[in-house]
């Protein structure tokens, strides 16, 4: 009977701090999803994307064309000729594949840049709330994600005491 009072004891203790430390959730890719930045910041990264995609297209139309020319009028050129056309083709598809590259690289630097700031607006307003409504936790419900407010007490110096470390 004695066992049973402690482990009731010790659960009314157990449940009574955990609603004053005050546990919230929120899925913050939902909330930055929906925020107007990021409506704005996709609209500026599908105009960046299309005016490289736009700039591809061309060079990628001229490097045809050129080799259909260079296709039909190599009977009639010397092999000295079709060897430094065919060098010159291949530079060109090398250059076409390097802006490829740096194309996406940029795009990405550009996201990320972009989507920095809408990411701390996110945090601070979610830091805002939960403290102002007392809570000492927020997890993020979205998948992969772990806290995003941890004001509670933090065990480790208390541990490290324990174990003498």
């Amino acid at each position: 009977m004695m066992k049973i009072k402690t482990v009731l004891v010790a659960f009314i203790l157990f449940a009574t701090g955990l609603a004053q430390a005050q546990v919230a959730h929120i899925n913050s890719e939902e909330l930055v999803a929906m925020m107007p930045e990021t409506k704005a910041m996709t609209q500026d990264l599908k105009v960046l994307g299309e005016n490289f995609d736009t700039e591809y297209k061309a060079q990628a139309s001229a490097l045809q064309a050129k080799l259909q020319k260079y296709q039909t009028e190599a009977a009639s050129k010397t092999n000295e000729e079709n060897e430094k056309r065919h060098a010159e083709v291949g530079e060109i598809q090398n250059k076409l594949q390097v802006y490829l590259s740096s194309a996406r690289e940029e795009m990405q630097k550009k996201e990320f840049d972009l989507l920095k700031p809408i990411i701390e607006k996110a945090q601070k307003a979610i830091q805002d709330v939960a403290k102002d409504k007392g809570i000492k936790y927020v997890m993020d419900s979205a998948p992969g994600k772990g806290l995003i407010v941890f004001d509670g007490e933090d065990l480790l110096p208390a541990v490290k005491t324990k174990l003498g470390i």
